[in-house]
């Protein structure tokens, strides 16, 4: 029986992207819809999950995707909204390729270090590739500080994540600047840079006197970059004491994470991939 992938898209168009790495990764079929809202997600996932009984239900799976990590979410809500008994399909999770990334970063940190031993600083830890960092990190035991330019916003980050994670060990710090930055850098084994494009988080010659740091990853491709100095083809690049990672250093395990995760959906059927489940396929590469 063929493999059937359905992906979701809120954007205008499906993502390409995607749809390239879904055909990567053996898609037999794919389906895809743009301008998907939860108002029509049910019709589309009882399409496909009608026309198949439960034991070839495996052979049918969902990809969520599109550029807004909140709109992801939400349409992940409603798919699994649809599902009852043994009439489930698997479903992931990576829109923006938020969570592929996350994974990809702190998978390239715990190479280098102990996580459950480090603090950890979250440049743009309010953002969605953020937000999955500091939560993957304080799953891991890591001591995280979610940085943002408004103490407000970072709390409101710890505090979700908190919620999913009770005993996690977050603090939120306020970076608006460069000396604020440099403050929240004292006693930081690694750094991860997850904003916008082309904004710069940390000049070189702050992480150069980041005297605890050991490892730096930026995660922005578009110059400048996060984290000034780095090599968006840096991977684990020693740079005055430092292992840096650039974004396309990172890129290659997070395509790895991702054609993998699309092929573990089709393993079985009862299967829902977020940042966390995404991850623990990342470690068994």
């Amino acid at each position: 029986m063929k493999n059937i992938l359905l992906q979701l898209d809120g954007d205008s168009q499906p993502s390409v992207f995607d749809s390239v790495v879904a055909v990567d990764a053996s898609v037999d079929h794919l389906f895809r819809h743009a301008n998907v809202t939860p108002a029509i997600v049910r019709d589309l996932v009882h399409g496909l999950m009608f026309t198949r009984g439960p034991k070839d239900l495996h052979h049918s799976a969902i990809f969520v995707g599109g550029s807004d990590v909140s709109v992801g979410e939400d349409l992940l809500k409603a798919v699994t909204k649809c599902f009852f008994g043994p009439l489930r399909c698997s479903v992931m999770l990576d829109a923006n390729g938020a969570n592929t990334t996350a994974a990809a970063a702190v998978l390239a940190a715990a190479k280098l270090l102990k996580l459950a031993d480090v603090t950890a600083l979250v440049l743009a830890g309010t953002g969605p590739v953020g937000q999955r960092i500091a939560r993957l990190l304080a799953r891991q035991g890591a001591t995280v500080r979610v940085a943002s330019r408004k103490l407000d916003r970072a709390e409101s980050a710890c505090a979700a994540i908190a919620a999913k994670i009770p005993g996690a060990k977050l603090s939120a710090v306020a970076t608006p600047d460069e000396v604020t930055t440099q403050a929240a850098l004292v006693g930081v084994s690694v750094v991860f840079a997850a904003g916008a494009a082309g904004i710069e988080l940390l000049s070189e010659a702050g992480r150069k006197q980041a005297r605890d740091l050991k490892v730096a990853i930026d995660l922005n491709a578009v110059p400048p970059v996060g984290l000034a100095g780095i090599d968006v083809q840096d991977k684990a690049v020693d740079r005055d004491g430092v292992k840096c990672f650039g974004a396309i250093g990172v890129g290659g395990t997070k395509m790895k994470i991702h054609r993998a995760a699309l092929e573990q959906l089709f393993t079985k059927n009862d299967q829902v991939l977020d940042a966390e489940e995404i991850y623990s396929i990342g470690e068994k590469l």
